[in-house]
């Protein structure tokens, strides 16, 4: 059943144990953060207010902390911690802290000065003052804070699977990249009603007086055991070898049920951005990991790639999609585009992708070298004849297409060129071109034939016998379907595998999907 067949409902259900499990561990997330936050804000914010000295430095680093782009700050996280979900905690707790210490510290200096002069009076010591006077008549501006943290992390909270912490934004991310709006409903709805529920259960305790409040502190280190075993008990269950998957892996036909329908491979599973896949596989944090088969982190990290011996990965060709009317426009621009179409094989774009990957140089620098390096190169005419915008997915193969596409629009023809990179998944871009955002970007065959098609089974083992009848099909239908054109392809074929260290591999005598079953089989 296919996702225009299957409503919303339909698929919650169908996942329900995967949906579970994600809110649990969403929530573990969101409050074990939140907890331990609240055990370091709530003091600091008590320090500044007893020496305004620090206030200022304080609450500055606290504001820079939350001003770090989410994704990058778990970026941060991983050298130190590793993946999974103690980078991401660490995160998502520094997000919490800036409301929690600014409304403590502003809740505690609202406080009537004269009620705490009152207090003195009567002999109270600062302690006393601090829990008797100052903390309960504070208490609903921190709670306030604490209110916004919670809502804060829930969102951010989303970005944890990406570095393999689970949650609710595996199915979000896997839903942006698989052209699957069920699965990104599935995430997003569950995720903002958490938001909501926990918001609406904090207001409730906000009204509890502060001497029953007082009592809440005892249920703290309770509640961090019950949500840390969300954790702990899946970790248990942890089989001879753990692969690592991207979002869109787990959720195609050519990925992880594929997998599991073709091969009956079962291996203990974590969802994990394929931009920090491979290091965590280089590393050995994972042993298994989903991989593109031109992809430079092959080479910088020694992996090897493991014969689909059984053919679940069908062709995955790159070509630029047009749609019809920007042809139209510019008579000129297929020609231009398919300057390139042949020119790159496997190989080439495997070391293109290594310079971008590893050796850190700009996407701009390598494919303007390769343009050179086959008398492609031409300096730019500095046209005005119309705008082409060019758009491309979120990894370095397809910065480095976009840029080679670019320098060819400004040195063969007279239009300026707009690039809008880093688009996400397949949805995204595809989003983007056929509601007029973008004019074209590099497409593969695979994704087209079973993100965007969404091809039956039938279909799908007819056409991908070999490149051509996969290129021929999915040109068909995207001309009938969306007025969309494929032109020539560039040569290389990015499809998927899965990979491993060579060295382990080569130790545990796996050379393909069916012997790395066989090895788990034994095991």
């Amino acid at each position: 059943m296919n996702e225009q067949q299957q409503t919303l409902w339909q698929f919650m259900q169908q996942q329900s144990g995967k949906l579970q499990e994600q809110t649990l561990q969403h929530v573990g997330l969101t409050f074990i953060s939140l907890c331990i936050a609240v055990l370091v804000g709530l003091p600091l914010g008590i320090l500044i207010v007893r020496k305004k000295q620090l206030a200022g430095v304080v609450l500055g680093i606290a504001g820079v902390l939350q001003t770090i782009p989410s994704i990058a700050l778990l970026g941060f996280m991983i050298p130190v911690f590793g993946i999974g979900p103690k980078p991401a905690i660490v995160a998502l707790l520094l997000y919490a802290l800036l409301p929690i210490i600014r409304n403590t510290y502003t809740g505690i200096l609202g406080v009537d000065a004269a009620v705490k002069e009152a207090a003195v009076a009567m002999g109270m010591s600062k302690w006393q003052i601090l829990f008797k006077v100052e903390l309960p008549l504070a208490m609903p501006v921190i709670f306030a804070g604490i209110r916004t943290a919670t809502v804060i992390n829930v969102g951010v909270a989303t970005l944890a699977s990406l570095i393999a912490a689970g949650g609710l934004g595996e199915f979000i991310f896997g839903g942006i990249s698989l052209n699957n709006t069920n699965m990104i409903l599935a995430g997003a709805i569950p995720s903002a009603l958490l938001a909501v529920i926990f918001d609406l259960l904090l207001s409730m305790v906000q009204k509890f007086s502060f001497k029953k409040l007082g009592r809440v502190v005892y249920v703290f280190p309770a509640l961090l055991i019950v949500l840390c075993l969300f954790y702990i008990i899946p970790a248990k269950s942890k089989g001879k070898l753990t692969a690592g998957f991207t979002p869109e892996f787990m959720g195609r036909q050519d990925g992880d049920l594929g997998l599991r329908s073709k091969y009956g491979l079962k291996i203990h599973t974590i969802v994990i951005s394929d931009a920090v896949m491979y290091k965590a596989a280089f590393e050995k944090q994972l042993d298994v990991i989903s991989g593109y088969s031109t992809d430079g982190r092959l080479k910088a990290y020694n992996l090897v790639v493991l014969d689909d011996d059984k053919h679940i990965f069908p062709p995955y060709y790159a070509a630029p999609i047009v749609r019809d009317d920007v042809l139209k426009k510019f008579p000129d621009l297929e020609q231009t585009l398919n300057l390139l179409a042949g020119k790159i094989n496997d190989s080439v774009m495997t070391v293109l992708n290594y310079r971008t990957d590893y050796l850190h140089q700009s996407p701009e620098r390598v494919a303007k070298d390769f343009l050179v390096a086959n008398k492609l190169w031409r300096t730019e005419r500095g046209g005005s004849d119309g705008v082409v915008r060019i758009g491309s997915k979120i990894f370095g193969e397809q910065y480095i297409l976009a840029n080679m596409y670019s320098m060819l629009i400004k040195g063969y023809t007279d239009h300026d060129v707009s690039t809008k990179t880093g688009l996400g998944g397949t949805k995204i871009c595809f989003d983007a071109l056929t509601n007029n955002q973008i004019d074209f970007y590099p497409e593969y065959t695979g994704t087209g034939l079973l993100a965007i098609l969404q091809a039956s089974p039938t279909i799908i083992n007819e056409v991908t016998v070999n490149r051509d009848s996969t290129y021929n099909y999915v040109q068909r239908q995207f001309e009938s379907r969306y007025q969309i054109k494929w032109l020539k392809p560039i040569g290389f074929n990015n499809a998927y595998a899965l990979m491993m260290r060579q060295q382990q591999a080569r130790q545990l005598g796996i050379k393909t999907i069916s012997s790395l079953k066989q090895f788990l089989d034994r095991k």
